[in-house]
């Protein structure tokens, strides 16, 4: 049962840590006060039987009235945060249990059974189990006005009961310290809670604003680069349909020329691509050491910097940290470090990305994430195992012509460990696994354009248009493979 309820701590994050834990010391605080302003001053009840009777019966409606307090306290919390509505009269029944308590403590200071410094301490606690819910539940003119009332309320009450002067500002102070004291003590702590919901609210939102600034930012690329084209597309296409339907020889010009622009525009949205993939393990190490802690981790960056590695190794080990601090910001939540090792060896380069933060898994289940690296949000609850989502699979495919490996790993304590290791001198023809791919394309482009050009009959110019469509499926299949 210890175990389970442990797992279920750390399967929460950490704002939810910090929520939960500050509930609950407002909901046992009301139990603490009791023991020492209630129940230690009655040990001091001189023992008569109405003063013991009495006492007894204060003591009573105090446990009462902490009983209640918990439930009240944790509506009232959820009400000031915005995520339930509670009603006044939900604290009818503590408001019944506080006058009884005052009741039963005056008439028992009317026995001369307890000392007047301790009824002052009693008093404090008195009104504490209802004023602390409803201070959340009003504004603070409200209450002030409400604890004055109280105070003089009271304070009359014992001027009734025939308390001298110095009895009476006793009481006066004591009431003054209860409604000061919930002020101090919950509306702070409730307010604390909602400006952390407010600022973990505002980080995912900002986030997600990144993520579609970046999607405009490519977007408006691919509209800049194809937009032009794609119309002088259409436009020579609808007049090559024109120059067809009249047994015009000028049509077979006009598609060639649509098949140059087409080509053309699968060179540009390539380099768009490519432009837009560009990593370099200096520049990537500078902006993860930057993103990381703009969002509040301590990121420490030890090892050789890479320079006198060749251009596509630096490229992948970029990738590398490109992905690695990708998946810190969006599974490791509660992250608050994370350290990046490079260590170049003889034949060898290995990087290595640790960070803390992750959650541990809660139930029995099965590895990793759909999407986005090891473990996913959406697919197990937030919870990062060492499974491989698509942009590790997407890394490995980069690595894999470099003759390189990923290797992501979960560890104890909710830390989480992505080892990349790669040759030296890479796969030795100083290639990435993209510019390998627009080489292959490139070449197919220009034999579909030779056949098509030099083409005799309808039969090879056909074969010719269909092994350039299928060439096009392959880099388009190839690039999204990588992304």
């Amino acid at each position: 049962m210890i175990k389970r309820r442990v797992r279920r701590w750390r399967g929460r994050s950490r704002i939810a840590q910090v929520d939960l834990y500050s509930r609950g010391m407002l909901y046992v605080l009301p139990w603490f006060l009791m023991l020492g302003w209630v129940a230690m001053p009655m040990a001091g009840v001189v023992h008569k039987p109405v003063p013991l009777t009495l006492a007894a019966v204060v003591i009573a409606l105090s446990v009462a009235q902490c009983a209640l307090s918990m439930r009240t306290i944790q509506q009232s919390i959820s009400h000031y945060l915005g995520k339930e509505r509670m009603r006044r009269r939900q604290l009818v029944p503590s408001a019944v249990l506080m006058a009884a308590s005052f009741i039963a403590l005056a008439a028992l200071a009317a026995t001369h059974g307890l000392e007047i410094s301790l009824v002052a301490l009693t008093l404090v606690f008195i009104s504490m189990p209802f004023g602390a819910p409803y201070c959340l539940l009003v504004p603070l003119r409200s209450f002030a006005a409400f604890s004055a009332g109280l105070t003089v309320t009271v304070t009359a009450a014992f001027a009734v009961a025939g308390f001298t002067d110095g009895t009476l500002i006793g009481v006066l102070v004591a009431m003054v310290a209860a409604g000061c004291f919930n002020l101090i003590v919950m509306r702070p702590s409730a307010w604390s809670l909602s400006v952390m919901w407010e600022l973990d609210g505002a980080r995912e939102v900002q986030a997600r604003l990144a993520v579609a600034e970046e999607r405009l930012r490519f977007g408006r690329d691919l509209h800049d680069v194809l937009g032009r084209n794609l119309a002088v597309i259409a436009l020579k296409s609808e007049l090559a349909v024109q120059l067809a339907r009249r047994g015009r020889p000028e049509a077979v010009e006009q598609v060639v020329e649509v098949q140059r622009i087409a080509q053309e525009s699968q060179r540009e949205m390539r380099d768009v691509v490519r432009g837009y993939r560009e990593a370099d393990l200096t520049v990537e190490l500078a902006g993860a050491r930057s993103v990381l802690r703009a969002a509040g981790i301590d990121c420490r960056i030890t090892g050789d910097d890479g320079t006198e590695l060749p251009a596509a190794v630096r490229s992948a080990l970029g990738w590398a940290v490109r992905e690695g601090t990708t998946n810190v910001l969006r599974h490791a939540t509660d992250a608050r470090h994370c350290a990046i090792r490079t260590r170049i060896g003889a034949d060898r380069v290995v990087l290595v990305m640790d960070n803390d933060g992750v959650r541990e898994r809660t139930d029995a289940g099965g590895a990793g994430g759909a999407s986005g690296g090891p473990g996913n949000r959406s697919g197990n609850g937030g919870v990062r195992t060492a499974g491989a989502g698509s942009g590790l699979k997407g890394l490995r495919e980069r690595l894999l012509p470099l003759g390189g490996t990923v290797e992501p790993s979960s560890r104890p304590g909710g830390s989480y460990r992505l080892t990349v290791e790669l040759p030296v001198h890479g796969d030795g023809n100083g290639t990435t696994y993209d510019s390998e791919n627009s080489s292959t394309h490139d070449s197919k482009s220009s034999s579909n354009k030779n056949s098509i050009s030099g083409a005799s009959t309808d039969g090879n110019r056909n074969g010719g248009g269909r092994s350039g469509l299928g060439s096009s499926d392959d880099s388009g299949g190839t690039e999204a493979g990588a992304a």
